[in-house]
C-alpha cells in the first residue's frame, strides 16, 4: 500500500489524552522555577484568585457561530504545562455590544489540569456577518472583553472581505509588531495564520542573526506535552498577539514548527528518534497542545484541514501539509516526481479537488502552508545559493529544489493543477507562508514553458513576521540581497511577478467580486517593540484571469 493510499493514523481523540507520567514529573519540577514570576503577575489583592493571563481569542467563524477560547490560571502553581491547579468553573458571555447590555449567549464549563486549564466554547445560534463581544469569568474575575465576527450567510451576496495574513512568528527573533498593526486596523473580517505560530527550538538556537532578542520558555527544545503547553503559554502572553486575538477571529493551520523543523508523517529533520523519544509521542503531544491552546476546531482525523465559507463571494480550504506527507526527498533527482510520494495524502487531495470543483463561490481561496509555485533556485550564484539552502533547510551543496514545499511532491501538484484546468475551475488563489519571503506568483501548469503554458491559479506568499530571511543569514543590510537575488529569481521563474527576500511583515487580503488583492506591509525593525509598519507593494488577480498583476495603491 502506498503512502497516498494510507488512511490517517490520527483519528485518536487528542483532547482526551491525559499527561504521561514523565510529562507531569517534568512539569512539576519546572513549577518551582516558574511559579514565582507568575505569582508576581497576579493581582496583589488576591494572589490566589483565578486570572486570565493569556488573553482570550476566537476563531473559525461560521454564519451562525464562533469558537471562543481562553486559559484560566487558578493559582500561582498553575503555570502552563504544570499539570497543577484546581478544577475551576469558567463562564462565558456573548453580547452585541461592548458594554454587554444585550446578551445573546452564555454558559459555563469546568477548566481542569487535564486540558491545561484551557477552555473552548463553540457558540451557535448567532446572526451572520455580525460583530459580537465576548468575555469569560471565573471566581469573580472577568477576562478582557474582545470583539469577534461571524461569517456571512452561505447564500449572501457579499460585497467584500478583508483578512490579515501572517506566518512564521519566532519569539526569540523579535517582537510581534505585525500583530499590533493588524489589530489597529479595525477592518478585518478575520485573520489567517498560515503556520509556524510557535517554534520548537531550544533557547539560543534560532534568534535574529544569531542573537536572542527575548528568551522563550521553556529553554530546552520542546519535546513533551508539558513542553509544548509551556511554549504555547509563553506565546499567548505577548501583548501584540493578545491585541489581535481581541479584535478579530483567527483562522489557523499548522506547519512544521508547531511540531519540529521539516516534519512529515513519520518524523522530522529536527527529531532524533530514541534520543528525543518516539516521534509518535512527540507528534501527539504537539497536536494535543495545539488544539488546547488554539481557537481551532479539530477537523478531519484530528488535523487542520477543513473548509469555511464566506457567502457567495469566497470559500476557504485550509490544508494540513504535515500529517500525511511522505518524507522529504534527499536529492533533486527522480524521487520528487515519484507518484507514490505525497504532500497531502490521498484523502485530503481528493477532498480538496472535490471542494474546488463543487464550489459555487466567486473565489476559491486555499490556505497553504508551503509554496505551491515552482521555484528553480539553481540559477543563483554560489554566494546566494548556499545561504538560501540554509534558510530553506536544504543541503548546501548541489541541490536546486526546495523539497519541503510542493516542488518536492510534483505528482500531487501536477494532479491538482490538471484538475483545475480540465474542469475549468477559475479564481483559485493560494495563500502561503513558510518561506520567509514575500512573493506574487502565477501558478503555471508547466513552469518550463511558461508563459506559453497556461496559469491554473495564482499565489500570494507572505513573508515571516520575525524569522530570519535571506539578508539575515548573509548578515548584510536589509534590501541588499533582494536587489541582487530578486531579478535572478524572476529571470529563472517567469511566473514570479515579485519576490522580496529580505523584509519582515504581513499581508492584507481584500476580496471583491472583481478581484482578489494582496497588500504587502513591512515592519521597520523586528527587534524594536515599537516598530512601525509601512505598505510596500500590492498585487491582484482579476476575476477569470488566473494571473497576477501589480496595482499601485493599497485597499
Amino acid at each position: 500500500m502506498t503512502s497516498r493510499q494510507r488512511s490517517s493514523d490520527f483519528a485518536r481523540d487528542l483532547n482526551s489524552r491525559a499527561p504521561r507520567r514523565r510529562t507531569v514529573v517534568k512539569a512539576a519540577a519546572a513549577t518551582a522555577v516558574l511559579a514565582a514570576p507568575l505569582a508576581a503577575a497576579l493581582p496583589a489583592r488576591a494572589a490566589e484568585a483565578p486570572v486570565f493571563l493569556h488573553g482570550v481569542a476566537s476563531g473559525d467563524p461560521l454564519p451562525d457561530g464562533i469558537l471562543l477560547w481562553t486559559r484560566v490560571t487558578p493559582d500561582s502553581r498553575s503555570i502552563p504545562g504544570s499539570g497543577l491547579g484546581a478544577d475551576t468553573e469558567v463562564s462565558w458571555t456573548v453580547a452585541t455590544d461592548k458594554a454587554f447590555t444585550t446578551i445573546v449567549a452564555k454558559g459555563s464549563t469546568t477548566a481542569t489540569a487535564a486540558s491545561d486549564h484551557t477552555v473552548k466554547a463553540d457558540i451557535r445560534g448567532l446572526a451572520p456577518a455580525t460583530d459580537y463581544w465576548f468575555r469569560f469569568s471565573a471566581g469573580g474575575t472577568d477576562s478582557p472583553a474582545a470583539r469577534t465576527r461571524t461569517a456571512p450567510a452561505a447564500d449572501a451576496a457579499v460585497p467584500g472581505l478583508r483578512f490579515g495574513v501572517v506566518s512564521c512568528a519566532n519569539w526569540e527573533a523579535g517582537y510581534f509588531s505585525a500583530y499590533r498593526h493588524l489589530a489597529a486596523r479595525g477592518d478585518l473580517d478575520a485573520w489567517l495564520h498560515l503556520g509556524d505560530y510557535i517554534y520548537e527550538y531550544k533557547s539560543g538556537e534560532y534568534g535574529t542573526r544569531g542573537t536572542v532578542v527575548r528568551p522563550h520558555s521553556p529553554a530546552n527544545e520542546i519535546l513533551t506535552l508539558a513542553d509544548y503547553r509551556t511554549r504555547h503559554g509563553r506565546y499567548k502572553t505577548d501583548p501584540d498577539l493578545q491585541a489581535l486575538h481581541h479584535k478579530a477571529p483567527v483562522v489557523a493551520i499548522w506547519d512544521d514548527h508547531e511540531f519540529a523543523d521539516n516534519s512529515w508523517s513519520g518524523g522530522a529533520v529536527n527529531h532524533t528518534e530514541g534520543a528525543e523519544g518516539a516521534w509518535t509521542d512527540r507528534q501527539a503531544a504537539a497536536k494535543q497542545a495545539y488544539f488546547e491552546w488554539m481557537p481551532v476546531r479539530p477537523a478531519i482525523a484530528g488535523t487542520t484541514y477543513r473548509r469555511l465559507r464566506f457567502g457567495k463571494l469566497a470559500d476557504l480550504a485550509l490544508l494540513d501539509l504535515r500529517s500525511f506527507r511522505s518524507q522529504q526527498a534527499s536529492t533533486a533527482s527522480g524521487s520528487v516526481d515519484d507518484p507514490d510520494r505525497t504532500i497531502t495524502g490521498r484523502a485530503q487531495l481528493d477532498w480538496l479537488k472535490s471542494g474546488l470543483k463543487s464550489s459555487d463561490t466567486t473565489w476559491r481561496l486555499v490556505g497553504n502552508s508551503v509554496m505551491i509555485s515552482p521555484f528553480a533556485v539553481g540559477s543563483l550564484s554560489a554566494d546566494l545559493l548556499k545561504p538560501l539552502a540554509k534558510l530553506l533547510g536544504l543541503p548546501q551543496e548541489g541541490i536546486a529544489v526546495n523539497t519541503d514545499q510542493w516542488d518536492g511532491y510534483t505528482d500531487d501538484r501536477r494532479e491538482l493543477l490538471a484538475h483545475l484546468r480540465s474542469n475549468a475551475i477559475r479564481n483559485t488563489v493560494f495563500l502561503t507562508g513558510d518561506i520567509h519571503m514575500a512573493w506574487a506568483n502565477d501558478v503555471p501548469v508547466d513552469a518550463g514553458t511558461y508563459p506559453l503554458s497556461p496559469s491554473a491559479a495564482t499565489e500570494f506568499v507572505v513573508t515571516s513576521m520575525t524569522s530570519d530571511n535571506l539578508d539575515d543569514i548573509v548578515k548584510v543590510p536589509e534590501g541588499v540581497v533582494s536587489a541582487i537575488a530578486s531579478p535572478v529569481i524572476r529571470a529563472a521563474n517567469r511566473h514570479v511577478h515579485w519576490v522580496d527576500t529580505d523584509r519582515h511583515g504581513f499581508g492584507v487580503l481584500d476580496v471583491t467580486a472583481d478581484r482578489a488583492q494582496m497588500d504587502y506591509y513591512v515592519v521597520s525593525d523586528r527587534t524594536d517593540p515599537n516598530a512601525t509598519s509601512s505598505w510596500v507593494r500590492s498585487y491582484r488577480t482579476r476575476s477569470g484571469t488566473q494571473t497576477v498583476e501589480r496595482t499601485y495603491d493599497p485597499v
